[in-house]
């Protein structure tokens, strides 16, 4: 890499570490630095089990178990061990910490959202920030079982239902296709699967069951700025893991010629095209594979 590149992304990382107070020794205000109220943030948000807490704060023992011990004196949580396994440990947030983590969230979001203040092109920004953390954060995407009412479904649903607004020619109307019922998306007959980044939604896939003899694999999609990172190909996988596990030996799909991405990843991992089997009026190409 030239030094002109280096410089620029050097200079990036000024730039964020000075916008979101990385070097302060009391953030947001509140007398502890970043470092120690991540640890607060994530145990707040449930990730108790203190070894997980290492990895997912990417924290030697030294420096977790130094946290750990400031929130505790300050009366902010405990640590026990495990209940049924002595060996894990476990942080919980006493109300003293559920109140200051409260506060953390509410602080932590207006601090958030100003940073967008004054900017011409706020989406634009946000997108940026979105490709960044997905492309830095890649060994950390997760994939896990949702309902599709949920609100990073919905998330991921709508920005899936109006990016075939604009890419289909005939545009799209929800309404008018074979849209499965949330009861098919769930066990024991289906299921909805979100790839999510730190608690953000980046994906979906849902496995539509049927009582036909197959399921059926509906609304793969994956955000623009975690494209390249073969998440949908991570997805396709879980979905048919789940199949599996549901007692499905046939999934079949159906998809658009506006999506040739969509239909070249089919035809690259075993899918085999099929007649048409549904009366949806939005897709012309057509797919079945059989389950190992």
């Amino acid at each position: 890499m030239d030094t002109v590149s280096a410089a620029r992304i050097r200079r990036f990382s000024r730039a964020v570490t000075t916008a979101l107070g990385v070097l302060d020794q009391s953030f947001l205000g509140r007398g502890r630095p970043l470092g120690i109220a991540r640890v607060l943030n994530a145990v707040g948000h449930g990730r108790g089990d203190v070894a997980e807490l290492r990895s997912y704060l990417g924290l030697d023992s030294g420096q977790l178990s130094r946290a750990l011990r400031q929130l505790e004196d300050e009366g902010l949580l405990t640590t026990a061990p495990a209940e049924g396994d002595a060996r894990r440990r476990i942080a919980q947030l006493t109300p003293a910490g559920e109140a200051e983590f409260a506060q953390y969230e509410r602080l932590s979001d207006g601090h958030a959202l100003a940073l967008l203040d004054g900017q011409k092109d706020p989406e634009r920004i946000l997108a940026a920030m979105d490709l960044v953390a997905s492309a830095l954060s890649r060994d950390r995407i997760t994939i896990e079982r949702a309902t599709p009412g949920t609100p990073d479904a919905l998330f991921c649903l709508n920005s899936y239902f109006a990016e075939l607004a604009e890419r289909f020619e005939q545009g799209f109307e929800q309404h008018l296709s074979c849209d499965p019922d949330a009861a098919d998306l769930t066990p024991p007959r289906g299921s909805f699967l979100l790839a999510l980044s730190d608690g953000a939604p980046l994906g979906c896939v849902g496995l539509k069951g049927t009582d036909k003899g197959y399921a059926e694999i509906k609304r793969l999609w994956v955000a623009p700025a975690a494209r390249g990172l073969r998440l949908s190909h991570r997805l396709m996988a879980a979905a048919e893991a789940s199949a599996r596990e549901l007692g499905y030996g046939c999934l079949r799909l159906d998809t658009n010629s506006a999506l040739p991405e969509a239909i070249a990843l089919y035809r690259k991992t075993g899918w085999q095209e099929i007649p048409r089997f549904n009366a949806d009026p939005y897709p012309d190409h057509f797919f079945e594979k059989q389950l190992d």
